[in-house]
């Protein structure tokens, strides 16, 4: 009885064709790719931060929906009403003007009010910011916006009259010319 161990080429740690085995080569870059992805993913959620947590997040929401509801109960008694003007399609870096009107609940124009347009972008905390409005005509209150990043942007006008506050928000989608 001979061993003929020599002539039997089959899978083995000796064997250098294992090493080019394309299911092998297959999973390793299967690995590599996933742990790539990963590295990548955790360095951009440390390096960028979207800033969308506020400071004081757990006393707001406390109690978020007795604020809610009397706000609606708040804007309701006031019964104000108001048409915008706004861009349908704002150009990033493009100074555009952003107008509304806004009468109480007997149809006259609620004038002399402190109107304040916050610019929110959901994304970068850094880019938002406000814009106090002015008033060239009874009840109407513009300002110029001039959106310094392409994408999705909150806009919120917040009126201010006497006693009462009222606020509306639109989205602006700012796009590249």
């Amino acid at each position: 009885m001979t061993n003929n161990r020599s002539s039997f080429v089959g899978i083995s740690q000796d064997n250098p064709k294992g090493s080019r085995n394309p299911w092998l080569i297959g999973m390793v870059s299967l690995i590599a790719v996933v742990l790539l992805v990963n590295i990548t993913f955790i360095t951009l959620a440390v390096v960028t931060n979207p800033g969308l947590v506020t400071d004081d997040y757990y006393e707001k929401g406390q109690n978020l929906e007795e604020t809610i509801l009397k706000r609606a109960t708040a804007r309701k008694a006031l019964g104000w009403s108001y048409t915008t003007d706004f861009p349908a399609n704002p150009v990033i870096n493009r100074k555009e003007i952003y107008r509304f009107s806004i009468v109480d609940k007997a149809g006259v124009p609620v004038t002399n009010a402190d109107v304040l347009l916050k610019a929110y972008r959901p994304s970068d905390v850094n880019a938002d910011f406000n814009l106090a409005m002015n008033e060239p005509a009874p009840g109407v209150y513009e300002t110029d916006v001039r959106f310094p990043l392409k994408g999705m942007w909150e806009v919120t006008v917040k009126i201010s009259h006497g006693q009462d506050d009222y606020d509306f928000t639109r989205r602006a989608s700012v796009v590249t010319e």
